[in-house]
């Protein structure tokens, strides 16, 4: 299994994959962090959830945004200021807290922070897409280690910034997130050599690149429904947990589903597989509706961890699985832009996720509320099968030279 990684990996593959892999622990540690400290500094969990939504929906909002800049100027140019906006406006939300300046003002620095976040997982799997562009078989496993990448970011940004926050300072948390954001996404910015080379807005003959929308629009309402089931299956655990008379292993819980999670992508990225990426991706969303299907009904703790850990198994290769076909079928000139929908998509779908689940919990309980788990399992499966793979247009891309693989029916 470790000869497929090393088979990706030199010191100038791994330098980049890893200070990429620090550059996006913010993703995991922001949104907490405003509620740690907003909280704290207000005495309003209502406050501080509402400034941590605003800061969530510019950074959804204004992903796609700066994929196109990043494809049209460079990563390292785009990057470093975006970075450097990011550091500032939140330090100064941090302030408008500590300060006690207008509310307003800290609505409006959150969202300038959440635009201006950076989507630096989505950058390195670009890089590899162009450094591996003669070998697209290693690919595979370049997108499955990021996924396990992706997995240890959300397992130890929010411990992190938990433990900072609670047992330091309540903005210590937000400031380790600020220090580790800007340095780790400076330093990937400046590894100019393996960035893909820059495009311009339209190609030599007028045309500009088409994002393959058949293709994109259902892959991103995979990802929506996967951030629903996620959002939601956050909230629930916690909730079970609780009903079952001991919160704190809601965390235990949540951890074991992630190790599911991530050592089901180690696994994947080294298995070279026949099937297409398409193929994949269905039988991944099937896997996953499956295994949410028993939680509303689970007794125990010990049963729930036995079937999140068998749950988790289904996530990353389904990811690694979309990723890829996105990577697959958009064009080299619009490949961090097409990613970035896929990437908003999983994000915008984590909100309405809690807070469904949410409601659901004050109205029945926490095991009727994972049926909103089920929900966005089906939508998935529904997406996936909407999906369809072939570009329906003659502009070259460096994914044209992969040989084509029969789909599954």
């Amino acid at each position: 299994m470790l000869e497929s990684y090393r088979q990706i990996f030199s010191p100038v593959s791994a330098r980049f994959s890893l200070t990429g892999l620090v550059a996006r622990l913010p993703i995991s540690m922001v949104g907490l962090g405003i509620v740690l400290l907003a909280e704290d500094a207000t005495g309003s969990y209502g406050f501080a959830g509402a400034v941590s939504a605003v800061a969530l929906i510019a950074n959804a909002t204004f992903a796609v945004v700066q994929g196109r800049l990043i494809d049209r100027f460079g990563q390292g140019a785009v990057l470093s200021i975006v970075i450097t906006v990011w550091g500032v406006a939140l330090a100064l939300a941090m302030g408008s807290l500590e300060w006690d300046w207008p509310r307003w003002t800290t609505f409006a620095l959150a969202a300038l922070a959440g635009a201006s976040l950076p989507s630096v997982g989505t950058c390195v799997r670009a890089r590899w897409s162009h450094l591996l562009a003669e070998r697209p078989d290693r690919l595979h496993t370049a997108f499955s280690f990021e996924a396990v990448a992706d997995e240890t970011v959300f397992l130890v940004g929010p411990i992190l910034v938990t433990l900072l926050a609670t047992g330091v300072h309540p903005a210590a948390g937000l400031t380790a997130a600020l220090v580790v954001g800007v340095t780790g996404t400076l330093a990937f910015a400046a590894q100019r050599g393996t960035q893909p080379p820059r495009h311009p807005r339209v190609t030599d003959d007028g045309l500009r690149p088409a994002i393959p929308w058949r293709t994109i629009v259902p892959l991103t309402l995979v990802a929506a429904a996967m951030g629903v089931l996620f959002g939601a299956a956050e909230v629930v655990t916690v909730a079970f947990a609780d009903e079952q008379g001991s919160k704190r292993a809601a965390g235990f819980l949540l951890a074991i589903w992630a190790f599911g999670s991530l050592l089901a992508g180690l696994v994947s990225g080294a298995i070279a597989w026949r099937r297409t990426p398409l193929a994949r991706m269905r039988i991944g969303a099937v896997g996953m509706l499956l295994a949410m299907a028993p939680l509303p009904f689970v007794p125990s703790l010990s049963v729930m961890a036995a079937i999140l850990l068998v749950g988790g198994v289904a996530i990353s290769p389904t990811l690694i699985a979309a990723m890829s076909l996105a990577e697959k079928e958009l064009p080299t000139a619009r490949l961090t832009e097409g990613m970035a929908f896929v990437q908003t998509g999983l994000a915008a779908g984590l909100a309405p996720g809690a807070a469904i689940a949410g409601a659901v919990i004050d109205a029945e309980g926490a095991s009727p509320a994972y049926l909103v788990c089920v929900a966005g399992g089906a939508l998935a499966v529904l997406g996936a099968l909407a999906t369809r793979a072939g570009r329906p247009t003659t502009v070259p891309s460096h994914a044209e030279h992969l040989e084509d693989e029969p789909e599954l029916a």
